[in-house]
């Protein structure tokens, strides 16, 4: 990259403990070669995604999650696949989540307050975001360079970018969060592929089957293979 750019700066930033801890140290993208391989499966077919949200997706989660020593690119953790699945899923479909209004301008802590189901308001962000770039950058998000897709989330992220009729901080911060549930949640549910977040922090996996050890295991270094729930199905 032409500037020194703080690696996982928007995980680090958004106050993420375990690759906060991390992220003070972490290499350059010119390091990115020595990253450990996702060895991914073969593409999945998607399930709602067009093609060019899931492009979003991907250079979105590639840019907050580079590959770098510690773990692949957020793509190739399978972060897109995780946040298909949600939204083709009961709560991308807007399930539990109360919509019949009125819709008023309201402050943070009173929570979503639009009549669009999840899937439809990532679409309608996606739609958004790339408008934006277009005019701005000239391309659309995924077809931006490294830099400018930094320079892009990052204006998002202050609530600098002037999206159509859309909250772009709002958005950036949906986003953030998919991207971290993604990166960090069981790989059952897409994400996490191979439990690379879980290897990088040095999370065991299902918290119930250690319960029992606890004691035994007390004061003593341990390296374990960290365990999802499908690996107990």
């Amino acid at each position: 990259m032409a500037q020194d750019v703080p690696r996982r700066s928007f995980l680090k930033g958004a106050g993420v403990a375990a690759t906060a801890a991390l992220a003070g140290n972490l290499p350059r993208a010119a390091e990115a070669q020595t990253a450990p391989q996702s060895n991914p499966a073969a593409t999945e077919p998607l399930l709602t995604l067009t093609a060019d949200e899931a492009a979003f997706f991907a250079a979105a989660y590639d840019t907050i999650i580079p590959a770098d020593r510690l773990s692949p690119s957020g793509s190739d953790c399978g972060c897109v696949t995780y946040i298909d699945r949600q939204l083709a899923g009961a709560w991308g479909n807007g399930a539990k989540l109360y919509r019949n209004g009125p819709f008023l301008p309201a402050k943070p802590h009173h929570g979503y307050q639009l009549p669009l189901t999840p899937r439809e308001y990532f679409a309608a962000g996606i739609k958004a975001a790339n408008v934006w770039t277009t005019k701005t950058y000239g391309k659309s998000f995924d077809r931006l360079t490294a830099q400018d897709r930094i320079a892009a989330l990052t204006a998002m992220e202050k609530g600098i970018a002037a999206f159509d009729g859309f909250e772009a901080q709002t958005f950036f911060e949906a986003l953030l969060q998919s991207a971290m549930e993604g990166f960090f949640a069981d790989p059952m549910y897409g994400g996490n592929r191979n439990k690379v977040s879980w290897r990088m922090v040095g999370y065991p996996g299902l918290p119930a089957t250690w319960g029992a050890k606890a004691e035994a295991l007390r004061g003593k270094k341990i390296t374990v293979e960290p365990q999802s729930i499908a690996d107990f199905s």
